[in-house]
């Protein structure tokens, strides 16, 4: 019975450890923009302990950003987390699919704990290794990628809180140029692959732009995100 169980420590042991390595270089891109982030939240009036909860329970790096963005500019609870829904929706499509890769070789607990853990690059490394699906214990080969991930952006995170209290503000302020520089990061992929995502992304500019006259920046961005998706139906609609 002991024998029999060996191989299959072994196994599991060796999937782990095949994760970590695949998945650190996720760590070397998280921590430092954790760090921005801890560092600019902890600015907008966020206390260590919030900053540090919110990637634990969010875990959602350009929707941290963005939520950190609207509680400095005074926006409400309700327009911050309908923008962050907005915004995270993609999670539902990336885990559906990933979760539809892995259906034949792992359990439906294994499968939603870790499509609760994607992120666009956790997702974009497992897409690069589905052929790991078909291994035995792949779970853990996943799991080491999610956790090891997952605990470089909450470390990163308290670690910019810290930070941010000790260097100055200006110093801070020019930091700032890392929320855009992420969604740019998210949108030139797509961009390169097809223009109409980049008109798509002009179009929701413009409208937050008009609505943030008539409403709150909070809720601008709610309807710059909602109006400018619902223009991708009509121009990304293939062609019969």
């Amino acid at each position: 019975m002991e024998q029999a169980s060996q191989p299959k420590r072994n196994q599991s042991f060796y999937m782990f450890q095949k994760g970590l390595q695949v998945g650190f270089p996720i760590l070397l891109g998280y921590i430092p923009v954790a760090l921005t982030y801890g560092v600019l939240a902890a600015q907008s009036g966020m206390s260590i302990f919030e900053l540090t909860m919110m990637s634990a329970l969010v875990y959602a790096g350009a929707s941290q950003f963005m939520g950190a963005n609207m509680i400095a500019a005074s926006a409400t609870a309700v327009e911050i987390i309908v923008a962050t829904f907005v915004l995270n929706f993609r999670h539902f499509v990336m885990s559906l699919s990933f979760m539809n890769e892995i259906r034949d070789h792992v359990s439906l607990k294994g499968r939603v704990g870790l499509a609760l853990s994607l992120t666009d690059e956790t997702f974009a490394v497992s897409a690069l290794h589905k052929e790991v699906a078909k291994e035995e214990k792949s779970v853990f080969f996943y799991a080491a990628i999610y956790l090891l991930a997952y605990l470089s952006w909450v470390i990163g995170s308290f670690l910019g809180g810290m930070l941010g209290e000790v260097i100055p503000e200006q110093l801070s302020q020019s930091m700032g140029i890392a929320l855009y520089a992420m969604f740019i990061g998210l949108l030139v992929p797509s961009v390169k692959k097809e223009l109409r995502f980049g008109l798509i992304a002009i179009i929701a500019m413009f409208i937050n732009v008009i609505a943030s006259q008539f409403v709150s920046s909070g809720w601008a961005i709610v309807f710059g995100t909602l109006l400018g998706g619902l223009t991708g139906v009509y121009l990304l609609k293939e062609k019969r």
